[in-house]
Order: structure tokens, then sequence, then C-alpha cells
């Protein structure tokens, strides 16, 4: 990977494997759940705010938080993104 990401981000995942464009729903993913600001704006000058967001729109799962945070921002309601509409089959544990 060309970019500068944190490095917890991909703790579990070789970077040197990562495809910026076959994997850019796993990389977007993975800064909007986990990233800090820095790793939001290396986002941003990889991907642009458009691309993010068609990607955003269809990721499987986001916490609520994450979730308010790309509705609020991409000024789209909650009900549009794809995790909104597909429940998880396995619930959380912890309320937290």
């Amino acid at each position: 990977m060309n970019h500068q990401f944190s490095a917890n981000l991909f703790w579990d995942t070789d970077e040197s494997t990562l495809d910026m464009e076959k994997n850019a729903r796993f990389i977007i993913e993975r800064v909007l759940s986990r990233g800090r600001l820095s790793d939001w704006f290396a986002l941003v000058q990889l991907y642009g705010r458009d691309r993010i967001k068609k990607e955003a729109m269809q990721i499987r799962y986001l916490d609520k938080v994450t979730l308010s945070f790309c509705s609020t921002l991409f000024n789209v309601p909650k009900s549009k993104f794809r995790c909104y509409n597909q429940p998880q089959s396995i619930q959380q544990l912890w309320q937290y």
C-alpha cells in the first residue's frame, strides 16, 4: 500500500497485498470505523469524498456512531445505507 495509514488499522492484514482499487471498500471501512483524523485525510486524498460515499453506502456493517457520522457528513439518510437495512445475524453481546 502506498499511502500511510495508522499501523493499527490493518493489524490483521498484510498491507503489501492490499490493492487500492480491489480492496477499496475494505480500506474505507477500516478507516471510517477505526481510523484517526489523519487517516481520514489520507483516505480523502486517496479516493475523494464521492468514492468514499459510494463505498460507505454499500458496507455491510457500520457501528451506530460511524453510521451517524457518514449520514451527517454525506447528507444522506441512514436508511439509504446498506448496513442500516441489513441487520447483523449475530447481535452484540455487550451494550457499551
